[in-house]
């Protein structure tokens, strides 16, 4: 299965604002994990009249993408357990923030996917993915736009970064 993983999009459409690059990768995937700043619901059900999408909402967000999104999700994809969260607070403190929101959960989470920052990460720590697709958008604190791709093969999962331009 492969999973198009973004965040911090930070439009109102996506006719006109999203990546050729990146709508290809989206009709290709069979999923999309969204990590919350859609800015607009509308981009949401855009997004779903493509792919199966999961998201949640971020502090940049509408009224209406907070009453129709969770603020956290698990994922359920095969044996693989996603955790989702847009995060909040300065950028250096998202992987303790993120290990807080879901220290009930911890244990049975392979993959914390999340956004906020802008900037991308892919790094294991103890034992554990935490996985930042970037944005594909909005290059405010880093040098390029970015995406992530999570493929899950039976029990392996495989990830990675992709720059846009």
């Amino acid at each position: 299965m492969k999973i198009l993983v973004i965040s911090d999009t930070h439009i109102q459409t996506i006719k006109g604002n999203f990546p050729s690059k990146l709508l290809e990768e989206l009709k290709s995937s069979d999923a999309c994990i969204h990590a919350g700043d859609f800015v607009e619901y509308s981009v949401f059900k855009e997004l779903s009249s493509i792919t199966k999408v999961y998201g949640v909402w971020g502090n940049m967000d509408s009224t209406g993408v907070r009453k129709n999104l969770p603020q956290k999700q698990i994922i359920r994809i095969g044996n693989i357990k996603i955790a989702l969260t847009h995060g909040e607070g300065a950028p250096h403190s998202l992987i303790t923030l993120i290990k807080d929101i879901f220290k009930d959960e911890f244990s049975e989470i392979d993959i914390f996917i999340f956004g906020h920052s802008h900037y991308p990460l892919n790094k294991i720590i103890d034992k554990k993915v935490y996985f930042n697709p970037g944005s594909p958008t909005d290059k405010i604190f880093t040098p390029y736009n970015s995406y992530g791709v999570i493929e899950i093969i039976g029990n392996v999962l495989k990830r990675r970064i992709v720059k846009i331009g």
